[in-house]
């Protein structure tokens, strides 16, 4: 039987305006530092740094 909590959901939050604009998954056995992607931002109107904030429950 699998292990619980293996992968856990995160909020991407932009850098410069700090809004929380996606939702995704990460495994926490094979990625053991946080998650930071450069995806686009709605408020900011072009592509920042999102980084990981806590995980969702």
């Amino acid at each position: 039987m699998a292990k619980k909590d293996v992968v856990m959901k995160i909020l991407l939050v932009c850098t410069v305006c700090d809004s929380r604009n996606y939702l995704t998954t990460r495994n926490k056995l094979n990625t053991t530092e946080k998650l930071g992607l450069k995806k686009y931002c709605k408020k900011c109107r072009k592509h920042t740094q999102h980084k990981e904030t806590d995980k969702l429950k």
